[in-house]
């Protein structure tokens, strides 16, 4: 046999391994092909195709692997089982960028779909390698190795900190300050992945100047890095308010509330959940978004807004309110109340709902001015019929029941207390008959308003417990007017037919 016959013999078979690589990185794109992929032992014949001597053949078998791992557990699964990902953390290292970038990608696919797959990523030595890759020239690299870090963080505070002791922070800093945009999206979106777990992670960040970094690109016009920004700023601020402060000095106020009006939903969300993680904290840290103008742009937000992205707006007003009289006012002289009641009316989803109500509690509850605010939107019977209604999660009656005793409790605005005698489970009546016996021993007009309305009479229907909290305060209420007037309306409540 000739020379010429020998490599022919070789370069065939090259071609038939690029060939069955390309074919099968192909196939692997679509999802219908997978299962049929897998059977056929795809995972036994690419692995050796990885430290294949012909380096595209290396790098579409990588790709592949990647490709399948994506798709769900049981394939990334396999990929460990394999024993795949040692020859790709050992690839990494000494292979060129095309590779790099495809041995990051399996990677990231093996580990985004659970913690014990992302556990076995480090423990295979994954982290010090990408590491390394992170410090390559080529911004494709970095890019792939920050987004196999950032699915690795995501999933627990126990792989964020391995991902921290690796010494990964620093160079992520330093990504975002590169001038490509899309690197610039996933190492932010990495350093918002590690700093929500807990707040020596997001302390982390910190110290390494990222809070400066981020706020400069707060305004960028790439609506995708400006998510990513306002994410990492939103995770960091939400644990303490030392952080929180540092976040508010970085001076991204009021630049950021323009940012509510974005094209961008995601961007808006983002933004609004910034400024709740910041206001939640202390009163003096929702005094300066007050000032800045944050209520008012969050309220006109909430009605530019639909959906799960009002939560963080709604959630915000309830905070600000929260805090003190002042504060909650500010939100009420905002026009919130009846932002909020549009919100309580439009939105299906229970836990918007509840939200909505628990932010009505915390506007209502300080004085009889804030109470009168949110009865005047006819809030009330909107609050009872959530509570009643059967089919309303646990967590939303708990929010409506206790969002009307607080603002009944301080409420002494009649007019909107008075459909609720005929509305209101006894545990609400209570409260609501303890307002009037209350506010009538002192007006005069409202206490005749009180009888010729049927209001006197319809508490005369109320069978009480005696001895009981609403027995004692319907008692209070008839002392108001003469015994005679009283024993009329009881005639009257058992006698209707002599009238």
């Amino acid at each position: 046999m000739s020379q010429r016959q020998i490599l022919q013999a070789f370069e065939q078979y090259q071609k038939a391994r690029t060939q069955f690589v390309q074919t099968v990185a192909d196939l692997a794109s679509r999802p219908q092909n997978t299962e049929t992929l897998q059977n056929a032992g795809v995972m036994s014949l690419l692995r050796p195709l990885l430290l294949d001597a012909v380096p595209t053949i290396q790098q579409t078998a990588a790709l592949a692997l990647g490709r399948l791992a994506n798709y769900n557990d049981d394939l990334a699964e396999a990929v460990v089982k394999g024993d795949i990902l040692p020859q790709l953390v050992y690839s990494l290292a000494e292979q060129n960028r095309f590779y790099k970038k495809a041995a990051a990608f399996v990677l990231r696919a093996v580990a985004k779909h659970s913690p014990e797959l992302a556990q076995a990523v480090v423990d295979c030595g994954a982290l010090d390698a990408l590491v390394v890759s992170l410090e390559e020239f080529d911004p494709g690299v970095k890019e792939a190795a920050a987004w196999a870090i950032s699915y690795i963080a995501r999933h627990n505070a126990q792989l964020s900190q391995a991902v921290v002791d690796a010494g990964v922070v620093p160079l992520l800093v330093l990504c975002i300050q590169e001038p490509e945009i899309a690197l610039k999206r996933v190492a932010a979106s990495a350093l918002s992945d590690i700093a929500k777990h807990s707040p020596e992670l997001a302390q982390t960040i910190v110290d390494t100047g990222a809070i400066a970094h981020l706020a400069q690109m707060i305004l960028n016009p790439d609506a995708k890095l400006k998510r990513q920004v306002f994410s990492a700023l939103s995770q960091i601020a939400k644990h303490s308010v030392d952080v929180a402060e540092m976040v508010v000095e970085a001076e991204i106020f009021p630049a950021a509330l323009v940012c509510l009006k974005d094209p961008d939903e995601y961007v808006r969300k983002n933004v609004a959940t910034l400024i709740r993680e910041i206001t939640k904290h202390t009163p003096e840290l929702s005094q300066i978004i007050v000032n800045m103008g944050g209520v008012a742009a969050v309220i006109d937000y909430l009605g530019d807004s639909k959906g799960n992205v009002r939560l963080p707006g709604i959630m915000m007003l309830g905070y600000v309110a929260a805090h003190s009289e002042n504060l909650a006012m500010a939100v009420i002289v905002s026009k919130g109340v009846p932002q909020l009641a549009i919100c309580l009316e439009e939105e299906q989803e229970d836990h918007l709902k509840a939200a909505t109500a628990w932010a009505f509690g915390q506007i209502g509850r300080h004085t009889p001015e804030h109470a009168r605010a949110v009865a005047v939107a006819n809030v009330f019977p909107k609050l009872v019929n959530l509570y009643l209604d059967t089919e309303s999660s646990e967590d939303l009656q708990v929010k409506a029941k206790k969002a009307l005793k607080s603002v009944l409790q301080k409420c002494t605005y009649l007019p909107a207390l008075e459909p609720l005698l005929y509305e209101a489970p006894s545990n609400i009546l209570k409260h609501v008959i303890c307002q009037f016996s209350k506010v009538l021993p002192h007006d005069s007009k409202a206490r005749r308003l009180f009888v010729t309305s049927g209001g006197l009479k319809k508490v005369q229907e109320i069978k009480a417990e005696p001895g009981s909290a609403i027995q004692e305060y319907i008692n209070a209420v008839n002392s108001c007017y003469p015994e005679e007037i009283v024993r009329f309306m009881n005639i009257y409540v058992l006698f209707p037919w002599l009238l």
